[in-house]
């Protein structure tokens, strides 16, 4: 059975105890991912919130509104099987960090840029032993190869669930740094998304808002702290 059928055709989400966590059943029927594998999850806290996003359907099953269930899916489907390479992926955004970036004016830019990242920069070398080197522009900056093993190091220890929600921290943020300290509980991430749009606000501030640019930045903070209350989901029982 596939779970991802256009009308609602269960009458409750629940979720039962597996010998490999935890699987969402639909009247007693196992939820399956796209690809038709088992959904199983490593925490109740996951499982209780993939069953209540299927409880929420209401005629139409509609995936945007389940950001949990399309993360666990991705994570059995996509990041299981392709480990490697999204761990390779993710730790190469430490190689074109957002935070190495920096504007070469006006200077009260620059200033901004390094009272906001210079802190999360020296905190990733305090607790890694990566220092990551900084370039004003665009042009591209080489980074310590040791440096970028340890930050793949540290990427492969995450599970697949884990995998998952991180993407979106990094890739939303554009930064593997931020995405970093948020798991790690260096800055909350609220702090973490703010710091990733530094640029953007001060173009906001210069030329004022772009109703479109911000209604896709909004739409994109959402995904952001969704993907951080997944990873706190993962770090619960």
């Amino acid at each position: 059975m596939s779970a991802w059928t256009a009308k609602r055709f269960w009458k409750e989400a629940s979720i039962a105890k597996d010998e490999n966590g935890f699987r969402i059943e639909l009247d007693g029927r196992p939820v399956r991912t796209p690809a038709k594998t088992l959904v199983v999850v490593p925490t109740r806290t996951m499982a209780a919130e993939i069953a209540a996003e299927w409880d929420a359907q209401v005629e139409q099953i509609n995936p945007e509104s389940m950001p949990v269930t399309r993360s666990a899916n991705a994570a059995l489907d996509k990041v299981a099987t392709q480990f490697d390479e999204v761990a390779a992926m993710l730790s190469a955004y430490g190689g074109s960090d957002l935070l190495c970036y920096r504007a070469d004016h006006p200077d009260a830019l620059i200033e901004r840029q390094a009272k906001s990242w210079d802190p999360l920069l020296d905190w990733l070398d305090e607790t890694f032993g990566v220092r990551l080197a900084l370039q004003a522009g665009v042009m591209p900056v080489a980074q310590d190869e040791k440096g970028q093993e340890v930050l793949h190091d540290r990427v492969r220890q995450l599970t697949p669930f884990e995998m998952a929600a991180f993407h979106d921290l990094v890739s939303l943020s554009g930064s593997l740094v931020i995405a970093l300290a948020v798991i790690e509980g260096r800055i909350s991430p609220e702090d973490g998304w703010d710091l990733s749009r530094i640029d953007e606000r001060w173009q906001e501030e210069q030329w004022g808002e772009d109703d479109e640019a911000t209604a896709l930045a909004t739409r994109k903070k959402g995904e952001f702290l969704t993907a951080a209350k997944i990873w706190q989901h993962l770090q619960s029982a």
